[in-house]
């Protein structure tokens, strides 16, 4: 019976550790427990609107939950999900309070959206999205995403801060960047050592180094029962399906979430090497189901497009490679719905050396990019620039996209003007 459930999550004893999985699915929850606290933040201001932010707690752990667990028994591979945080902050600044719009109608339109998303994924057409990408750029959607989860380690750590144009550093003398360059240490000397568990392992050390410090906050009670999600439950609101701006909204939700899935699920499994020789992605088209349900689960639970988040990489460098690890992550979420304090007291400059080394695993692909075929890796070259320096994945893949389409159809264009003009002389 424990064999057959576990067949369920893709799971072989022969060839995968339990003890693994579970140590993965537990560092991918630690490093985006996150969303937690900050999910009411970002819609802190709908509470003019009548939002019911205390709810939003409870929505955003079992969107996670029911999101993850979907990725664990349908497609069977270690991603967490949860609200996405591009999505989130287009959500409330774009579509309520720029555009003026209720938080039903935005919610409506996730819905929409999603469905949308269902019907791309068991349709042709994702297949036909995902192999218009040459092999090469999905090996530079994994460098770009190394790139990039290092860079949201660093400026989780208070060392690396916005500046006006590019980011510039802060003072490495706090205690917050002192526990953060101690934790980078021990995350690289567990890495070397090959210990199993050392990302996990260096978060637990530093979270305890940081009580003495000041940094990690002892919280005042260690359960606190969760709010009623009740009064976000299917909140939606129909008679927007008429108007233009909410098909806008619908369109470019849906562009962003498949395009943020796409390349954070390629960078990620392309870094774990789960690529074949042809490009293509094992489960590819179940892990875009997933994450399709997921966002419509999470319309009908009271929350923005729930997305494939990328700190899942942490997870693929602790060897995490089933959906154990990912079921292990639901669990862990369903356990902070109770003990939230706990779990929130872990201090970002702990996780953030974890971000880092996980960013460098995925960096290491870009040895598959072969440089001087210039007609791919040129555009993947601008596909990593583009996400480092804007900070958004989907800017990386567009930019990749659009440039190797415009080479490869002025290239080939000018092959056959030379060949016409040689044969005409």
């Amino acid at each position: 019976m424990k064999e057959k459930f576990f067949t369920l999550l893709g799971f072989s004893q022969q060839r995968d550790s339990l003890k693994t999985e579970i140590i993965s699915g537990i560092t991918t929850f630690v490093t985006m427990v996150y969303i937690l606290a900050l999910m009411p933040v970002i819609f802190a201001p709908l509470s003019e609107q009548g939002f019911p932010i205390q709810s939003l707690f409870t929505a955003t752990a079992l969107s996670a939950i029911v999101g993850t667990l979907f990725m664990a028994f349908i497609a069977k591979r270690p991603f967490g999900l949860a609200p996405g945080l591009t999505l989130n902050t287009f959500f409330v600044e774009t579509v309520c309070l720029t555009m003026g719009y209720s938080w039903q109608f935005a919610l409506t339109a996730v819905l929409v959206e999603g469905l949308l998303f269902v019907l791309i994924c068991v349709s042709n057409l994702r297949q036909i999205i995902f192999e218009m990408v040459p092999t090469t750029l999905k090996y530079a959607f994994a460098t770009g995403i190394g790139f990039f989860v290092a860079m949201i380690g660093f400026k989780n750590s208070g060392i690396l801060a916005e500046g006006t144009i590019f980011n510039h550093m802060e003072t490495l003398t706090t205690p917050t960047s002192l526990l953060f360059l101690l934790g980078l240490l021990l995350t690289g000397l567990f890495t070397v050592m090959h210990i199993k568990g050392g990302l996990l392992l260096s978060i637990l050390i530093v979270t305890v180094v940081g009580l003495p410090a000041g940094v990690t906050v002892i919280p005042d009670e260690l359960i606190s029962m969760p709010a009623s999600p009740l009064p976000l439950l299917c909140q939606f609101d129909f008679e927007y399906l008429m108007w233009p701006d909410f098909w806008v909204c619908v369109t470019t939700m849906l562009f962003f979430d498949v395009f943020d899935t796409l390349g954070t699920v390629v960078g990620v499994m392309a870094s774990a090497g789960i690529i074949r020789k042809n490009g293509r992605i094992p489960h590819m088209r179940s892990i875009m189901l997933s994450d399709a349900l997921a966002t419509v689960s999470g319309a009908c639970l009271g929350c923005s497009p729930v997305t494939t988040f990328v700190e899942s990489s942490t997870g693929f460098a602790e060897g995490g490679r089933t959906g154990v690890s990912a079921l292990v992550t639901a669990l862990c979420f369903a356990v902070s719905l109770v003990f939230s304090p706990i779990f929130l007291a872990i201090p970002t400059s702990a996780t953030a050396p974890a971000m880092v080394v996980a960013g460098f695993f995925m960096f290491a692909v870009v040895r598959h990019i072969k440089v001087t075929f210039y007609l791919e890796s040129m555009p993947a070259f601008l596909t990593i620039l583009l996400m480092s320096i804007t900070g958004s994945i989907c800017d990386g893949i567009l930019t990749g996209l659009i440039s190797y389409i415009i080479l490869s159809y002025t290239y080939g264009y000018m092959a056959k003007f030379k060949k016409a003009k040689r044969n005409s002389q």
